[in-house]
């Protein structure tokens, strides 16, 4: 029996498609892969969202004439600009088939119309806090967004070529070209202008960025940074120690640098952790380091081999943590919000410090903070998953540091996300939770009922986007942020 079924693409491109009951399904899924130009292999999705068997035939897949099934060459990528609590923000999505989606304040990226032919093929999107850039299949760029953020590219035409990995800092971008060079674009005082370390950006392996200045490894574990000065861009002070650095690490304006020997080498504003001299003995064999993720004064814990903790930078903002320090053993992760730090430990309980306001103080959790397995930051509160999968928040009441208007339904939980002032947790069904501020993302009512078979969350500052398994996205909170 001969059959007529039309198989789309996420971004709307359509096949149709002629078959009968006897055809395998990998055979058609093959068809229809070549006659929407997609090369990789995806799943065939029918209209409730399930994942075909291409074991089986078209037949016994009760597929009939007329169906219109959905082919996922790939998973939904979605990006967010996160840029400091005032400003308005966008969502990108990579699409199935290499396409790109935006949405959001048109003004940071929300919107692609003058240049949606040239985004195709597209791999990864970076977002910087004004705009976007796009790296291609064939390691071109494509960038989009506010001026301010730059999101042209006229200072480097034609450069952006065989372009492997793009780090931003606020306002600009920094790209990695195969042959380890750096192009660089966007606010010249933030580090779009390279020009004065352009001859030593050579063999670089990896950048990281501050809000305003990037430093890069090289392949001989050398350091180079440029952008302001006050936010990093200036490591003479330290460069005759910058060497056999391995990782990097920023807070809004400053880094921390660590080197093969498990030693730390800081620089940038002092009140922003770019002063380590008064823990500089105590950072030794370090492994990991974390910042908080305020635009405001800032601090930075380390874990050491013996999982003990160190940690320097503003004493109110998580940079004094003597009050806990004989607590912090056996640290396994670090979390943080603005202004506090968050510690998980090796028997699944929590310590936690820096200002009460933003998460620092446990006290009124603290009997509850037993068997946890992750923690997530919003700007002013925590939320912690125990084994079983219930939820622990505390922090700001306003922004998510209160949870006990869904407790009853944060169970089973399996991963959460926050925007500024909300989280958004998704459980074992697929379903998801929402608590928090309604200006950021807290309340989700009016997508409950769509809120199905999610697996994914991403954030802006104040919205979320979710995608579900059969690749569409709900979307939800401040209308200018991406909502």
């Amino acid at each position: 029996m001969s059959l007529l079924i039309d198989v789309y693409l996420i971004s709307g491109k359509r096949a149709t498609l002629q078959t009968d009951t006897e055809e395998p399904l990998d055979v058609f899924q093959q068809r229809a892969q070549s006659a929407l130009s997609v090369g990789l292999k995806g799943r065939l999705l029918n209209s409730a969202g399930d994942v075909l068997d291409v074991a089986a035939t078209v037949g016994q897949a009760g597929l009939q004439s007329g169906d219109a099934l959905t082919l996922m060459a790939r998973p939904v990528a979605t990006l967010a600009n996160r840029n400091g609590m005032s400003f308005e923000s966008a969502f990108a999505a990579i699409l199935g088939d290499g396409s790109v989606v935006t949405w959001g304040d048109y003004r940071t990226g929300g919107n692609t119309t003058p240049i949606v032919d040239q985004l195709t093929h597209v791999q990864h999107i970076q977002a910087s806090t004004f705009a976007f850039a796009a790296v291609r299949k064939d390691g071109s760029v494509v960038s989009w967004g506010s001026a301010s953020g730059r999101g042209d590219r006229i200072a480097v035409p034609g450069q952006l070529q065989n372009v492997k990995h793009i780090q931003v800092s606020g306002d600009a971008f920094a790209a990695i070209r195969e042959d380890g060079s750096v192009v660089t674009w966007g606010h010249a005082g933030h580090g779009g202008d390279s020009g004065a370390v352009q001859e030593l950006l050579q063999d670089v392996q990896e950048i990281q960025a501050s809000s305003g200045a990037f430093a890069a490894i090289r392949e001989d574990g050398s350091v180079v940074t440029w952008g302001h000065a006050d936010f990093g861009g200036d490591s003479s002070g330290v460069q005759d120690r910058l060497k056999y650095v391995k990782e990097i690490q920023a807070s809004s304006a400053a880094f921390a640098a660590i080197r093969e020997d498990g030693s730390v080498v800081t620089w940038g504003r002092a009140d922003f952790g770019g002063d380590s001299s008064a823990v500089q003995d105590q950072l030794k064999s370090v492994r990991q380091i974390q910042a908080t993720s305020g635009s405001g004064d800032s601090s930075f814990a380390a874990i050491r081999a013996d999982r003990s903790v160190v940690t320097w930078g503003s004493a109110l903002h998580g940079g004094d943590s003597s009050d806990v320090q004989d607590q912090l053993n056996n640290v396994h992760q670090i979390s943080s919000s603005i202004q506090a730090f968050a510690a998980l430990l090796g028997d699944g309980s929590v310590v936690a410090w820096g200002n009460a306001d933003c998460g620092g103080d446990i006290s009124a959790v603290h009997d509850e903070l037993k068997k946890v397995t992750q923690i997530q930051g919003s700007a002013y509160a925590f939320a912690a998953i125990r084994e079983e999968g219930s939820v622990v928040t505390w922090g700001h009441a306003d922004f998510g540091g209160d949870s006990t208007g869904v407790q009853d339904r944060l169970k089973n939980v399996q991963q959460i996300q926050a925007t500024t002032g909300a989280f958004a947790a998704i459980r074992e069904d697929g379903s998801v939770v929402t608590w928090g501020h309604t200006c950021y993302g807290g309340d989700s009512c009016a997508v409950q009922h769509q809120l199905k078979n999610v697996r994914q969350i991403q954030a802006s500052n104040g919205a979320f986007a979710a995608i579900r398994k059969d690749g569409t996205v709900v979307t939800w909170g401040r209308a200018c942020h991406g909502g």
